[in-house]
C-alpha cells in the first residue's frame, strides 16, 4: 500500500536518460513517490534501446524504471514545453540530468520554475556540476572513473588502467541525489522554501573514495593498484587454491589467530612479520605466498567451510548467476518477477531496503514509452480546472 510508504503523496518529474538520474528517480519511486518520467516521443530514454531486449523491451531500462509513469513530450515544441512547465509547477521535485544550461534554454530551469513553484526541489545531475571550468564537459561512467582516480587504483600492479565493472560514478551520483532530495523534503516541510540541488558524478565518485583521498591527504602519496589486496589489512584479499580462487578477510588480530589455526600454523601468530595488522599489511606478499602454499592442497569449497566454521569472513568468487541464486538472496525476497509492458515475464532485483521485516513493493511495471500520457494530461487538466475560480 503506497499510503504506508515514506514518500506517498510526493510528486516527482524526471527528465533523465540512462543511469544516474533514472536510478535516483527509481529509488524515490520505490519509497512511494509518484515519479512521472518525461521522455521524447521518438525513442524516449536512450536506455530503452540497450540490450538485452526481451521481445523488444530493454531489460536494462526495466531495471531502472519500475514504479514510474511515462509521458511523451517534445520539449522543443512550445505546446509540449507548456505541458512540462505545468506539471513542474505542481511538482514537489524535478530531477534532470542534461548538460548545464539546457533546461534554462528551454525555460524549464530552476530560476524560472521557482517563480511559479517556490517550494520546488530541483535536482540537477551532471558530470562535473552546474558551475566551474569543467561544467560544460560531458561525461559517462568510464570517463568519470578515469577522471576521479578510480582507474588508477583498480586492477593488478603494473597492469593497464581498469574500470570497475559496476558503473560506480553513475550509481553513486544517483544515490547522493536521492539522499539529498529525501533530506531536503524534510526541510521544505518546515520552511516551505525550495532549492537547487547540484549533484556531480565527479563529486559523488570522490565522495565514496573517502579512504583513498584521506590516504593521500595523510601521507602525501597516491594510493596504488593492489589487485584484490588492501593497503592497511592482511590477510584481506583473493587467494588462489587448488581449483581456483576464494576471498578471505581477517581484518584484526583475533581473526588472524583463527586463520593460523585453520591452516595449521599456530606459530605464525608469534612471527614478528605478522604481529599486528600494520605488520601483516607491510609483509602481505610473503604472507599471501605462505597461505597459498597451503591453500593449494584443497578446493575453495573446503577452505570456505573451514573458515566459516572458525568465524573468519570469507566468500566464493561468485558470478551473478551464483549470487542471485544464493539462499540469502532468496530469503530476503530480493529477486522478484516483473511483467514487462509487452507481456513478457522477467525477473528483476528489487529494492534491498527492508522496513519492519518487509521489502518495498513493485507497484508498477516499467512503463511503455508514453504509456501514461493521456492519464497524466487528464489529471493535469482536472487540477487546473480546480484552480480556476
Amino acid at each position: 500500500m503506497t499510503d504506508h510508504l515514506p514518500l506517498d503523496g510526493v510528486r516527482i518529474i524526471e527528465i533523465c536518460n540512462v543511469a544516474a538520474g533514472p536510478f535516483c528517480g527509481m529509488l524515490l519511486a520505490d519509497m512511494g513517490a509518484d515519479v512521472i518520467k518525461l521522455e521524447h516521443p521518438e525513442g524516449g530514454d536512450t536506455l530503452r534501446a540497450w540490450p538485452p531486449l526481451s521481445d523488444g523491451f530493454s531489460e536494462n531500462f526495466a531495471a531502472l524504471n519500475r514504479n514510474k509513469r511515462s509521458v511523451t513530450l517534445n520539449l522543443k515544441v512550445a505546446a509540449d514545453c507548456d505541458v512540462a512547465r505545468a506539471l513542474m509547477s505542481e511538482a514537489d521535485v524535478v530531477i534532470e540530468n542534461n548538460r548545464p544550461g539546457v533546461m534554462d534554454r528551454l525555460g524549464l530551469g530552476y530560476a524560472a520554475l521557482k517563480e511559479i513553484n517556490p517550494p520546488l526541489l530541483y535536482c540537477s545531475i551532471s558530470a562535473y556540476g552546474q558551475t566551474g571550468p569543467r561544467s560544460q564537459e560531458g561525461g559517462f561512467d568510464l570517463t568519470m572513473q578515469a577522471m576521479s582516480g578510480i582507474m588508477s587504483i583498480t586492477g593488478e600492479d603494473g597492469g593497464a588502467p581498469v574500470k570497475c565493472g559496476v558503473p560506480l560514478a553513475d550509481f553513486s551520483a544517483g544515490l547522493y541525489a536521492a539522499f539529498a532530495i529525501a533530506a531536503e523534503l524534510r526541510r521544505v516541510q518546515r520552511t516551505g522554501a525550495g532549492t537547487h540541488i547540484d549533484i556531480s558524478m565527479l563529486g559523488a565518485t570522490l565522495g565514496i573514495a573517502a579512504l583513498q583521498t584521506s590516504e593521500y591527504f595523510g601521507s602525501g602519496r597516491d594510493p596504488v593498484k593492489m589487485g584484490s589486496a588492501h593497503p592497511r589489512n592482511a590477510p584481506y584479499q583473493v587467494f588462489r587454491c587448488r581449483d581456483g580462487y576464494f576471498g578471505m578477510a581477517a581484518g584484526n588480530n583475533a581473526l588472524w589467530a583463527s586463520v593460523c589455526r585453520v591452516v595449521g600454523h599456530p606459530e605464525w601468530v608469534e612471527d614478528a612479520r605478522f604481529g599486528t595488522t600494520t605488520d601483516r599489511a607491510r609483509n602481505q606478499v610473503a604472507l599471501r605466498d605462505m597461505l597459498e602454499a597451503d591453500f593449494a592442497a584443497c578446493d575453495a569449497a573446503e577452505w570456505l567451510g573451514r573458515f566459516r566454521e572458525a568465524g573468519v569472513p570469507c566468500a566464493p568468487i561468485n558470478r551473478y548467476s551464483d549470487v542471485l541464486a544464493d539462499p540469502q538472496v532468496e530469503h530476503m525476497g530480493w529477486v522478484q518477477s516483473l511483467m514487462l509492458p509487452n507481456g513478457t515475464l522477467t525477473r528483476t532485483f528489487a529494492s534491498p531496503i527492508r522496513r519492519s521485516g518487509q521489502g518495498l513493493p513493485i507497484r508498477r511495471a516499467p512503463p511503455a514509452l508514453g504509456e501514461h500520457t493521456e492519464e497524466i494530461v487528464a489529471e493535469l487538466r482536472e487540477s487546473l480546472a480546480r484552480e480556476t475560480p
